[in-house]
């Protein structure tokens, strides 16, 4: 196990929290809320049918028969009024999982969900952006993953956060200075460091000229106009954001080169299948991709998890609501 995680169970102990799993048809979030349980992590209610799923220590709801349904299917409908959904219209979504677990968390219910063990990320983002909505202050909505290396000289002793890895999909310079300092607040809310963000490219301060590398090198400007006590620099190739030797011949006087703890990418096919190679190649710990930009904790699961990143995830949503509830 990680330190990483360790601080994340650690910290959810301390400070319980009830979390929503709405997956309750998938054998991994069975054998992932067993765990949980037995660790002692988070109060947890996991949504389903009561006569086929059984877990000790776990809450079962049935949205269709819950005696909650209809003043959620009231609220939802509220929510939704300018959108024109009618009362009859908010009692059929409430009939779904996620947008019943959602509107737990709206109502108190719950204090985080985490879903898309088997849903895609729009069937988890939908109903949070409905129900919940963004977080004061935050213009976007983006996703990150927590990636706990075998590498200790990278990173904050191996740990480093990628954005946006799940989310969006080609953002312009404008977002990717919005994900960053979403991304700085997470690592610092998570990681307990201090970031070092790196606009991640195919070149490095000007080696390579091209559209990418130019919305890179714009986007670590605009991040410093709108937080000029982060550490920030790009646009950075990879070898020259984490490898100090290389940052010393390539990118020489930045205070990020050869150090950078978070790493921005270009667009989401970069973020995705880089955070991919590390998972399955390098051996690394993939957590998440998780939400950031949400008025409350709700986090996404790669559909091809498994029962321990389930736990892990559940963890780290916990240790998000601590933080948002403080």
């Amino acid at each position: 196990m990680s330190d990483f995680l360790q601080r994340m169970k650690d910290a959810a102990k301390r400070d319980v929290k009830t979390i929503v799993l709405p997956e309750g048809e998938d054998p991994r979030t069975i054998e992932a809320a067993k765990k949980i349980v037995a660790e002692g992590l988070a109060k947890l209610v996991i949504l389903g049918n009561p006569d086929e799923i059984d877990v000790e220590g776990v809450e079962v709801i049935d949205p269709r028969t819950s005696d909650k349904h209809e003043a959620y299917a009231a609220k939802f409908a509220e929510l939704r009024a300018k959108k024109g959904v009618t009362i009859e219209q908010a009692r059929e979504q409430m009939n779904d999982n996620t947008y019943f677990g959602t509107m737990m968390v709206k109502m108190g219910d719950a204090d985080g969900l985490v879903s898309g063990a088997c849903h895609s990320t729009a069937n988890t983002l939908r109903p949070a952006l409905q129900i919940l909505k963004t977080a004061p202050g935050t213009k976007l909505v983006s996703a990150f993953f927590v990636m706990c290396t075998k590498t200790p000289e990278f990173g904050a002793n191996g740990t480093l956060i990628f954005a946006d890895s799940g989310l969006n999909i080609n953002p312009t310079a404008e977002e990717m200075s919005e994900i960053a300092l979403s991304s700085a607040d997470s690592f610092r809310n998570l990681v307990g460091a201090e970031p070092k963000i790196a606009m991640l490219s195919y070149s490095t301060k000007g080696s390579a000229g091209g559209d990418s590398a130019a919305k890179s090198k714009e986007a670590a400007e605009l991040t410093k106009q709108k937080a000029p006590e982060l550490a920030v620099d790009g646009e950075l190739q990879l070898d020259a954001a984490i490898v100090d030797t290389v940052a010393a011949s390539k990118a020489p006087g930045s205070d990020v080169a050869g150090h950078a703890n978070v790493l921005m990418f270009p667009d989401l096919a970069a973020g995705n299948i880089g955070y991919k190679l590390v998972q399955r190649f390098g051996g690394a710990d993939a957590y998440g991709p998780l939400l950031q930009g949400i008025a409350r904790p709700v986090n996404d699961l790669s559909r091809g998890c498994s029962a321990d990143d389930i736990v892990g995830v559940v963890a780290i949503t916990c240790a998000q609501a601590q933080q948002m509830s403080a």
